[in-house]
C-alpha cells in the first residue's frame, strides 16, 4: 500500500492539527506478539501541545484546557496506543483517538435544562395508578378474621 501524504490531523471541519505540532514516541508494547514483542517498538504515544498550539482560537484553547485539564500534563495531551501488533496500525489508532478526544472537547456545551413541573393530568394519573396497584396488592394479603 503506497504511503499517503497527510498535511495534518483533521479534527473537524475548521480545525486541522499540522504534523509539525504532533510528536511521536515509540516503545516496546506488552501483550501479544510472540518473540517479536521483545524487539519491535510497536507501542505508540502521540502528543500535542494544546497550550502552545498556534492554530487554535483563544476560545477553543480555553475550552480544551478546561475540559481536558485532567488529561493534560503541562498543557500537553498524550494518547497511547498499543492494542495492535503493528506500529502502523497503532499510529492510526492514536491519530483517530486524538482527533476524537479533541473533537469531543471542542463541542459547544449543551443548552441548560429548563425546570418543568409535571402537568396536573400526569400527577392525577400517577396517583390513580398507585391506588390501583395498592388495591391489587391488598387482594394478595391473608384475610383478616
Amino acid at each position: 500500500m503506497p504511503a499517503v501524504h497527510r498535511p495534518g490531523l483533521r479534527v473537524d471541519s475548521r480545525i486541522t492539527i499540522p504534523e509539525s505540532e504532533l510528536s511521536w514516541r515509540f516503545s516496546r508494547s506488552s501483550g501479544p506478539g510472540g518473540q517479536g514483542v521483545n524487539t519491535a517498538d510497536s507501542r505508540v504515544e502521540l502528543s500535542w501541545d494544546v497550550a502552545g498550539s498556534g492554530i487554535l482560537l483563544p476560545v477553543d484553547r480555553d475550552r480544551l484546557l478546561g475540559r481536558l485539564g485532567d488529561r493534560l500534563v503541562d498543557g500537553v495531551l498524550t494518547i497511547a496506543a498499543s492494542e495492535h501488533r503493528e506500529q502502523l496500525r497503532n499510529r492510526e489508532a492514536a491519530r483517530d483517538r486524538l482527533a476524537a478526544v479533541v473533537a469531543a472537547a471542542l463541542r459547544p456545551p449543551a443548552p441548560p435544562r429548563r425546570a418543568t413541573k409535571p402537568t396536573k393530568g400526569s400527577a392525577e394519573r400517577r396517583l390513580r395508578a398507585k391506588t390501583q396497584r395498592s388495591d391489587v396488592k391488598q387482594l394478595r394479603r391473608r384475610p383478616i378474621d
